[in-house]
């Protein structure tokens, strides 16, 4: 799924490194369950009857931005130079699409069982970006072909992580070394391989920008819920801001053009 050394010089053998400190980590790091904290969001407050309203109505974005980069791509925007690189763009935003109805159902009577249907559209998102990314910065097939294992190795971390749960042991480690891989790969892909087959290549690192962002908003949820008067938690802005991201994804695709022939 990484370049390999003898193509990529030391930023592929770094990939390769990085990927291989991070498959061991997965497996050899102590197993750790999903805190039951975790479900615990500061803004439980029901309007129209509805639980958690805020962190409900706020996946809402996702829809939208998801909606749009798939029209834009059966549209054929994007001007992509091989028509197989839209695959893995169409599984990012069918994932953020996914993400609406996933999150909002988790949020709405959070528990170990929705978050399930929170993470697995997740999986979608970074394996479709990880894949695009390579695909237009480091290799066109080898983007192409990371894309379905890459598919498999999300899911699989999500449905290894709830059956643990369910046996009574469970270990999230696995989908957060996935997830934490994913956002890592994509940052050092944008940071040390220059976009060579199309332009504005740097919305991609506002994308990255406000993903980080976002995770600054979900880490402090109860204190910017605090801070903010009891108006909004961290947690609502974090998919809004999440879903920036997105839209900034569907930006760059409309803006660009290709910087050499098919």
């Amino acid at each position: 799924m990484i370049p390999g050394p003898g193509t990529m010089g030391w930023r592929g053998k770094a990939l390769l490194l990085i990927t291989a400190v991070c498959l061991l980590a997965a497996v050899l790091l102590p197993a750790m369950p999903q805190p039951l904290s975790y479900h615990a969001f500061a803004d439980c407050r029901t309007v129209f009857g509805v639980a958690n309203f805020l962190n409900v109505i706020s996946n809402l974005p996702f829809l939208m931005a998801g909606a749009w980069g798939m029209v834009l791509i059966f549209r054929g925007g994007g001007h992509f130079l091989d028509t197989r690189e839209q695959l893995p763009y169409l599984v990012f935003f069918l994932g953020a699409f996914l993400t609406c109805f996933g999150s909002a159902y988790y949020h709405a009577a959070p528990d170990n069982v929705r978050l399930v249907w929170d993470r697995l559209p997740m999986t979608l998102g970074f394996a479709g970006l990880v894949a695009a990314a390579i695909a237009e910065r480091v290799d066109l097939r080898l983007g192409l072909r990371s894309l379905w294992p890459l598919l498999a190795l999300g899911v699989f971390t999500v449905l290894f992580w709830y059956g643990t749960e369910r046996a009574g042991a469970g270990n999230v480690m696995p989908y957060g070394v996935y997830q934490g891989w994913s956002i890592l790969v994509i940052v050092l892909v944008l940071l040390w391989f220059p976009a060579r087959r199309y332009s504005h290549g740097s919305l991609l690192g506002w994308a990255a920008i406000w993903y980080g962002l976002a995770k600054v908003f979900e880490t402090f949820d109860l204190q910017i819920y605090r801070l903010l008067g009891g108006t909004v938690s961290g947690h609502s802005i974090k998919h809004v801001v999440a879903a920036i991201a997105v839209f900034a994804i569907v930006w760059q695709l409309r803006l660009r053009r290709p910087l050499q022939s098919s």
